[in-house]
């Protein structure tokens, strides 16, 4: 079988099911595994690279308010590869290119491909597709122990997680303007062991004002643009013009804002999503721990509070 991804999460499942070498095209976005940068391009953005956030948020709703496309799909490279399946999304038409983009070209292609759609909304529909790809491709059997494995990683993190107090989460997978992270993302924070102030599990993110935020008053900001990796998410929080508003966050003021990789580990629905949950939990126990320590401490018998001491310092 021939395969074109039209989405770095599809890339990424099709090689946790083994089928590195049944993958032909793939787009320009797909860089994990590494392997997947030596495929050939078949999907560009239409996007000017490296714009500041309100300027991409702004084309992006001119291009859309026009009915056009932010995806370029290489018609005559994806003739030449012959696809035998073309594994592409509906959930997000600026995250990544759609069914739509194939447009006229599907009826050009010989043989005609077998188009899959994925549109995960939740962990549970990531897993569902993570078996319909498994399902097409004759690869069944390892579809179904990848999830497997997912599910088990989960219920561990989890049951590290509950043992605490939940802290309260804001995600925003846009800075300016600010946007609140949905779909799986809430699902994920609460896995992890936190609340979401904001987000709504299987709805889409959505823009929201610094005052809504600032009423939210999260413990922890984790900033996620989507498409961004981790070294870009750390400039974007140095170079976007913040309002005031937003330095007077008590998450800011105790420098409990983290910048996470996006791209890797949260805006894309794939089996790297578990390791998102993970990054999360590590990051709401830092912070319960200056909790802790900056807490004011109640008046206990000295050895409880030398046993307290030793849990938070890691020193006996």
């Amino acid at each position: 079988m021939r395969i074109c991804s039209f989405l770095p999460s599809g890339t990424e499942i099709l090689f946790a099911l083994g089928l590195r070498d049944s993958i032909v095209g793939v787009t320009f976005e797909c860089d994990y595994p590494p392997a997947a940068r030596e495929k050939a391009v078949v999907v560009y953005t239409n996007l000017p690279s490296g714009l500041p956030e309100k300027e991409i948020d702004r084309q992006v709703n001119e291009v859309a308010a026009a009915g056009q496309s932010l995806y370029r799909v290489d018609a005559n490279k994806l003739r030449e590869l012959r696809p035998d399946l073309i594994v592409t999304q509906d959930l997000c038409h600026v995250c990544a290119a759609s069914p739509n983009d194939l447009g006229a070209i599907l009826g050009t292609l010989s043989p005609n491909p077998i188009v899959l759609p994925l549109s995960p909304r939740t962990l549970a529909d990531v897993w569902s597709d993570i078996a319909a790809v498994g399902e097409v491709t004759d690869r069944a059997s390892e579809a179904g122990e990848l999830v497997s494995n997912l599910r088990r990683q989960i219920a561990d993190l989890k049951r590290e997680s509950s043992a605490t107090a939940p802290p309260r989460v804001l995600c925003l997978e846009w800075l300016d303007p600010p946007f609140v992270a949905g779909h799986w993302v809430p699902e994920m924070v609460e896995l992890a062991g936190g609340i979401d102030v904001m987000g709504l599990v299987a709805e889409p993110g959505f823009r929201v004002s610094w005052e809504a935020i600032a009423a939210s008053d999260p413990d922890l900001i984790l900033a996620m643009p989507c498409g961004f990796h981790q070294a870009e998410v750390e400039s974007e929080l140095k170079t976007t013009p913040f309002p005031d508003l937003w330095y007077s966050l008590r998450a800011v003021r105790n420098g409990n804002v983290f910048a996470v990789d996006a791209s890797s580990y949260f805006s894309r629905p794939g089996p790297r999503l578990t390791d998102g949950i993970a990054v999360m939990a590590t990051l709401f126990q830092e912070v319960k721990l200056r909790k802790m320590e900056h807490a004011e401490p109640r008046k206990a018998p000295a050895a409880e509070n030398d046993w307290r001491r030793s849990r938070v310092t890691g020193q006996r």
